[in-house]
């Protein structure tokens, strides 16, 4: 792990634990760590809530705080105190949200795990039975399109129809809550695995930061880790599935839209992945945002609208076209985590993020709340 990858250039805007202070909201100036935190943004939520958080971001004078190879110390791996400096996830008081089945790819691996019911056994003779007859006929439909229509009504003729393609390519997204807000972690923290899980992989994403109003105010990484065998058993347990101690990773920063950076960008983005197991394997992946199925300005307006609203922002993980089917263990049976990968999720406008894999009941406990940043905020008169 080549230490702690940022853009070249934009306005980055994240958050650091300062040992005896607690959750700072900071900036980068070259490769030093800056604090802005104010009366006027205490949290990352009163930031994205400016009207323009990059401007803002850049007229603070700030307190110098640190290297950015201080920060890169605490890497996965070096299991940081409850105390030490580190780098947090850069969301706080923002719901987390998860858009799924957002790329015709991805969507036949969800068909391929619902068939299957949580068997890797069964995955890759469903795969050869399906996957290329799904797969082709479903790049470059536009969901909710007449033509949706009739490709639904030949699966369903043929018995392939699933509740996967019925989101992916119907009219209504798949929107669901991935944690709680304060759950989420950042760059070099461990990433949970529920132990009852056999079957599960990352996902790279990129995940979208959203002020209250659905004004997208910029974007980062995200490792939606994903249980295969526990939501292919059952859709129902997708919360079980999804939502786990540390199952949620976001960062390294948020690259906020300026002059320099945008939504556009956000549409071409090459994402890759790369997963280093303590075993010697490696797996290679990469997700393509112009092969996603719904725009991402779709995706923010059908999670946050007059039917839902955010007073406090959320963040939107926006899928993944990755899905691995590379043999890890044993023939036919795909690609499981182990425990101690390293997962690397990267993309050239918004730098690496970086974890290691762990059961999520062996991850540091979730303990620091919405409560607990309140109070702690008050205590340091950032509170009006």
């Amino acid at each position: 792990m080549a230490g702690l990858r940022l853009p070249a250039q934009g306005c980055l805007a994240g958050r650091v634990w300062r040992p005896g202070i607690g959750p700072a909201l900071v900036t980068l100036r070259g490769r030093a760590v800056i604090d802005v935190t104010s009366p006027e943004a205490p949290t990352m939520r009163d930031l994205l809530e400016m009207d323009d958080p990059a401007g803002w971001l850049a007229a603070q004078p700030g307190t110098p705080v640190c290297a950015l190879d201080d920060l890169a110390a605490a890497g996965p791996g070096s299991s940081p105190g409850a105390d030490d400096l580190r780098l947090l996830s850069p969301a706080d008081l923002a719901a987390i949200k998860a858009s799924g089945v957002t790329f015709a790819d991805s969507m036949v691996e969800r068909v391929i795990e619902e068939q299957a019911a949580g068997n890797p056994d069964l995955a890759a003779g469903i795969r050869a039975r399906i996957g290329a007859a799904i797969g082709d006929n479903l790049r470059g439909i536009v969901p909710g399109s007449p033509r949706a229509a009739e490709v639904k009504r030949a699966l369903q003729a043929e018995g392939l129809w699933s509740q996967y393609l019925e989101v992916g390519i119907g009219p209504d997204a798949e929107i669901f809550t991935k944690c709680q807000p304060m759950a989420s972690v950042g760059w070099g923290a461990d990433v949970g695995l529920h132990p009852i899980s056999r079957w599960n992989n990352p996902e790279p994403e990129i995940v979208l930061a959203c002020d209250s109003r659905g004004r997208i105010r910029g974007a980062t990484l995200g490792n939606d880790v994903n249980l295969r065998d526990v939501e292919g058993r059952s859709a129902l347990l997708l919360g079980k599935a999804k939502d786990n101690n540390a199952s949620a990773a976001i960062g390294p920063f948020i690259r906020l839209f300026d002059d320099s950076y945008g939504l556009d960008d956000v549409r071409r983005a090459e994402l890759t992945l790369r997963v280093e197991g303590p075993d010697g394997f490696v797996l290679d992946g990469a997700s393509s945002m112009a092969r996603i199925s719904r725009d991402p300005a779709e995706l923010v307006a059908q999670a946050c609208a007059r039917h839902h609203q955010y007073p406090d922002g959320f963040m939107l993980y926006l899928g993944t076209l990755f899905a691995p089917t590379q043999d890890r263990d044993a023939p036919g049976q795909g690609f499981t985590h182990h425990a101690g990968d390293v997962v690397t999720i990267a993309e050239a406008s918004l730098g690496a993020l970086v974890n290691r894999v762990r059961l999520s009941t062996e991850c540091p406990e979730w303990t620091f709340g919405a409560g607990a940043l309140m109070r702690n905020l008050a205590g340091r008169g950032l509170l009006a």
